[in-house]
């Protein structure tokens, strides 16, 4: 298996999905083609499969004849001061040009370069944009939910500061969303979706622990850990209390929604390496955090009984035995 002599991924498509039985997953878990490549380019070979490339689970909840308000996006920020000019500036542009309504909230999680004096400036030519300090304990998850907990909108993203998610993913999340679905996760390991310079031995023990935690929740999602995903409020308000303080509030959230019964659906997004700065992500420190946080959240799938789940207007609880299913989406 070529993983690219000169370490530059451009996609992992897999078909985890459809595998039904743990051996087949593991021939595919590793599957790889490389190439250089671009936002740009990866779009405009595979965004015609986008819409026929969702894995959905069950049915949305959600009216879609209602659209949605407010869009928020959290981007929790740590010495990001070269790479948040483009990362505002490039989403701002996207979601004006597609008309949808938007608020930006950078948390500075105790940042000690000018990432703060950055932000300031930046808020002068971006009205959208509400620069926020941490000025707590930090952590990567306590930025995220001080964030979460600051939003205007009716639905929200999380994407990183790096300048490695494409805006135009953000595009699509906000349209999906309006199908009525509570959570959208996006993969950048299914037919569509996208990498770009991905560091080799990350992308092994990234496959390796989504291949587990997807086996251990009997999950049809193949990218549970990375953190660019989309919720409706209500998803937020209904995982509470959050309580991975790092990189684990990655797995802790989706894993959550998708115990308490919200409804969910993938879409294949891309992914592109930072040009600036230092990675924040210590694997080392955080493998442990990892297994704390899934057992915490499988704890809760088999033996609460369903106490946390969400609960229908009327108060009945959604049912914890109800199937997997790829279905479309109700009109």
């Amino acid at each position: 298996m070529d993983l690219n002599r000169q370490g530059c991924l451009r996609s992992i498509s897999i078909r985890f999905g459809q595998c039904t039985h743990p051996r087949d997953r593991v021939r595919v878990i590793f599957g790889a083609t490389s190439e250089r490549g671009s936002f740009a380019n990866l779009h405009s070979r595979d965004s015609q499969d986008f819409f026929n490339n969702k894995t959905r689970m069950g049915n949305p909840n959600s009216d879609p004849s209602k659209p949605l308000r407010l869009l928020s996006i959290v981007i929790p920020a740590r010495n990001e001061e070269e790479a948040l000019p483009a990362t505002l500036k490039h989403l701002r542009l996207e979601l004006s040009l597609h008309q949808i309504p938007h608020e930006i909230i950078v948390v500075d999680d105790g940042s000690t370069d000018s990432t703060w004096t950055v932000l300031q400036s930046l808020s002068e030519n971006l009205p959208e944009l509400r620069p926020l300090q941490n000025t707590g304990e930090h952590g990567f998850g306590r930025a995220v939910v001080y964030g979460l907990r600051q939003i205007q909108g009716d639905a929200v993203v999380i994407m990183m500061a790096d300048e490695s998610d494409d805006p135009r993913d953000v595009v699509r999340y906000w349209h999906v969303l309006n199908e009525g679905w509570d959570c959208v996760f996006g993969s950048r390991f299914i037919k569509g979706g996208g990498l770009i310079d991905y560091p080799k031995v990350k992308l092994v023990i990234n496959r390796l622990a989504n291949f587990l935690v997807s086996l251990l929740f009997g999950l049809r999602f193949n990218d549970t850990t990375n953190a660019f995903k989309a919720y409706r409020r209500e998803v937020i308000v209904g995982c509470e209390p959050l309580i991975a303080p790092h990189f684990n509030l990655l797995v802790e959230l989706p894993l959550k929604a998708i115990t308490r019964g919200y409804t969910w659906t993938v879409m294949p997004i891309t992914w592109r390496n930072r040009r600036f700065g230092v990675a924040k992500l210590k694997i080392k420190e955080m493998g442990s955090r990892y297994f704390f946080i899934c057992a915490y959240v499988w704890l809760e799938k088999y033996f609460s009984r369903g106490d946390y789940r969400r609960r229908e207007s009327g108060g009945s609880i959604v049912s914890a035995s109800a199937p997997q299913k790829t279905s479309a989406p109700n009109k």
